[in-house]
């Protein structure tokens, strides 16, 4: 499982805290101490309370609780409870709090979506773009895992897809379509990923070597007429949807036959709704 290094979350805690906590600091507080409890208002999948433990342990906090990731916790339940210098409890509260409010939503919206899909296509996966939120990739990738999908690209270096852009270098589509053996000799280990934007493009596809076709905001009966398609003629060849699918119709896009579900609705479903207490011990 993806982990966050100890350097990567004192960098994330910086940004909130660079110097001190001045707040605190004008209370004269020397000696008293705090804790800290996070609770959900809302039923979560718990994602990266690992690393809020951690980020918290840096600064010298003592651990009383913690749900571990993947885990569900109810409305009410507490997710994180943690002790130490009242000042220190404060230059960390909101930064935990902040990770577990992302991250768990962007786990249980996962979480739900996968269920959508699985109720009506077992074989079908859930894999999110790299259209995740600037300097947040280890959360966000580390909270999708933890919901029960899949990364669709953790970045350019590691799959092949063609997309239109990539097409512009060649003076036609026959011109591209020929090099596509060409791709595979050159990537043997690789599947060869190519989007495509209509029922006819798809099937040109698979007659010309594709690995993957990758049907970009198709609408449900295209992608039903090019699965059939696929498994009377090409059964080898699979079948991304991507482009406008989310957990409100993921379940209508799964019945279709595809072999996965592209999507970047997972990012930008909101913060959970969480709550905290603090007192002083």
């Amino acid at each position: 499982m993806l982990r966050i290094d100890d350097h990567t979350l004192m960098e994330y805690l910086k940004e909130d805290v660079p110097y001190f906590d001045l707040t605190t600091a004008l209370q004269e507080s020397s000696g008293k101490r705090a804790k800290l409890e996070i609770f959900t208002r809302e039923e979560v999948i718990v994602s990266c309370s690992e690393e809020a433990k951690r980020v918290a342990e840096l600064l010298g906090c003592e651990i009383e609780h913690a749900i571990p990731s993947k885990q569900k916790a109810l409305k009410g339940e507490t997710i994180l409870s943690l002790k130490g210098d009242y000042e220190t409890v404060h230059q960390v509260w909101r930064s935990v709090q902040n990770i577990l409010e992302y991250s768990c939503k962007i786990a249980t919206y996962t979480h739900e979506m996968k269920e959508a899909i699985v109720r009506v296509n077992p074989h079908c996966e859930l894999l999110t773009t790299r259209k995740n939120f600037p300097f947040a990739k280890h959360f966000c990738i580390r909270s999708i895992m933890n919901g029960g999908g899949m990364p669709h690209r953790l970045g350019l270096s590691e799959t092949v897809l063609f997309f239109p852009n990539h097409r512009i270098l060649y003076p036609s589509a026959e011109a591209f379509y020929r090099e596509i053996a060409a791709f595979k000799k050159k990537a043997p280990e690789k599947k060869i990923v190519i989007e495509a934007e209509s029922f006819e493009e798809g099937a040109v596809l698979m007659q010309r070597g594709a690995d993957v076709v990758q049907m970009d905001k198709a609408d449900v009966e295209t992608l039903q007429k090019l699965s059939a398609y696929r498994d009377e003629h090409f059964p080898s060849v699979k079948i991304l949807a991507a482009g406008g699918v989310n957990k409100m119709n993921a379940e209508s896009y799964a019945g279709t036959g595809v072999d996965g579900i592209v999507t970047s609705a997972v990012y930008f479903c909101g913060m959970a709704n969480m709550g905290s207490r603090m007192t002083l011990l």
